[in-house]
């Protein structure tokens, strides 16, 4: 495998589509780019394994020979996915170089970090370190991250370095979410005379804004100066068959993002609509929890003596699943989240460079 530079390293993988099916009924998924990645890997001297999540959805691990002198061991953990290419306005797959920026999808999220780490890790002398360090390219971030839930559980690390674009700072708390399904029944009835039936229309809209008004109190936390408050969002809403049928039946999606402290919420919500709107019921979609490594964790020092800031935003990834498995876990990235699932994905080239420059530094740091 003849790969000269970074850049080339995430054209190559942005020629591998790896929608998640999620979005994209007709994606082959994480199987093509876990093969090149595995093949990569083996070819600088790491052990290969690959952990399918579900057919032809593949976690695709490194371990490079432990160093004698290695009493900690560090993960590094992209995910293989993308979000779907649908809509984009240019060609998503092609790995087209315009203007100093590398384009196509999933070059920012996350195979620019991802290329970044992995070109690092075959740079660098390992041997000379005084920690082990390991890769995996996890499947299913962008849907149920059902990688990042296998492997947090095998506990392998000592701290995991998530690979996503944050400029190269340290992401060391985020929010979580709890995307929830909202059903409410009603009684259907000829629409000339509605009185006689109940709107299911209405009342789950009367549940949501009474639901929103007691969101502030429904599961307190404490004040949260980095990540903010919590936040509840009416995403879809959907009901009735004809114009002049009451509708017996409405249906609705909410965004519920959780700060540190919130881990009951989904509870907090159904105890809430059980008691006061029991014709609403609410069913959990995806729940991921908030992140917090202590930002003052050794390994995050020599992340922040490189430059990198302690931040935290309110998007969540895969290092809260490893983080619940009590092993520490950061994000970090070039690139700008800014940049992820837009029309016109792309990432510099030179945060692309500075990346892999970053991270071979981090390495170096301990030797």
């Amino acid at each position: 495998m003849s790969i000269d530079s970074v850049t080339e390293l995430c054209r190559a993988l942005v020629r591998i589509p790896s929608e998640n099916p999620s979005g994209a009924p007709n994606s082959a998924g994480e199987e093509a780019i876990g093969r090149f990645v595995g093949e990569f890997l083996s070819a600088h001297g790491a052990s290969v394994e690959f952990e399918y999540i579900a057919e032809g959805r593949p976690n695709v691990y490194g371990w490079f020979p432990r160093p004698p002198a290695a009493k900690t061991t560090i993960l590094f953990a992209p995910h293989l996915d993308t979000v779907p290419a649908r809509g984009m306005t240019i060609d998503p797959f092609k790995g087209d170089i315009v203007g100093g920026r590398l384009l196509g999808r999933g070059s920012t999220d996350t195979k620019g970090p991802m290329a970044a780490m992995l070109w690092a890790l075959t740079t660098t002398d390992l041997s000379k370190l005084n920690v082990a360090v390991g890769f995996v390219g996890l499947a299913d971030e962008e849907a149920d991250q059902l990688g990042s839930k296998v492997a947090a559980r095998r506990r392998q690390a000592d701290f995991v370095v998530v690979g996503e674009p944050t400029d190269l700072n340290v992401v060391y708390t985020h929010k979580g979410t709890a995307w929830m399904q909202l059903d409410a029944k009603g009684k259907a009835v000829h629409a000339a005379a509605p009185e006689a039936g109940i709107n299911a229309i209405e009342v789950l809209t009367e549940a949501f804004a009474a639901l929103k008004k007691e969101f502030p109190t429904l599961c307190p936390a404490p004040a949260n100066e980095t990540l903010g408050k919590p936040t509840i969002s009416l995403g879809t809403i959907t009901g009735g068959v004809k114009i002049n049928v009451v509708p017996d039946h409405s249906r609705a999606e909410i965004d519920i993002r959780t700060v540190p402290g919130q881990e009951e919420m989904v509870s907090a919500v159904q105890s809430f609509l059980t008691q006061h709107f029991p014709d609403v019921q609410a069913t959990p979609l995806k729940v991921s929890q908030p992140l917090y490594t202590d930002p003052s964790h050794p390994i995050i020092e020599t992340f922040a003596a490189l430059g990198s800031q302690r931040i935290g935003v309110p998007w969540f990834c895969d290092a809260a699943f490893f983080a619940q498995q009590n092993t520490p876990a950061i994000a970090i990235g070039p690139g700008s989240i800014k940049q992820a699932h837009t029309c016109d994905e792309f990432i510099e080239i030179r945060d692309l460079e500075r990346g892999a420059d970053f991270f071979r530094s981090f390495l170096n740091s301990f030797t």
